[in-house]
């Protein structure tokens, strides 16, 4: 009845690929090494989210 209030843990995950890919593109003029990690996690993500379907 109140599925709009259900929270979709794939759209989550897009969040937070999202918002991991803009920080990496911050760090990257900055702090190469940083950048990469976040990166690393992004794609970690992405892995998670093509797992689900």
């Amino acid at each position: 009845m109140f599925s709009f209030l259900k929270k979709d843990p794939k759209k989550k995950l897009q969040q937070q690929y999202k918002a991991l890919m803009e920080e990496a593109y911050r760090l990257s003029s900055t702090d190469r090494k940083a950048s990469d990690a976040k990166t690393a996690e992004a794609e970690e993500i992405a892995k998670q989210i093509e797992a689900m379907g």
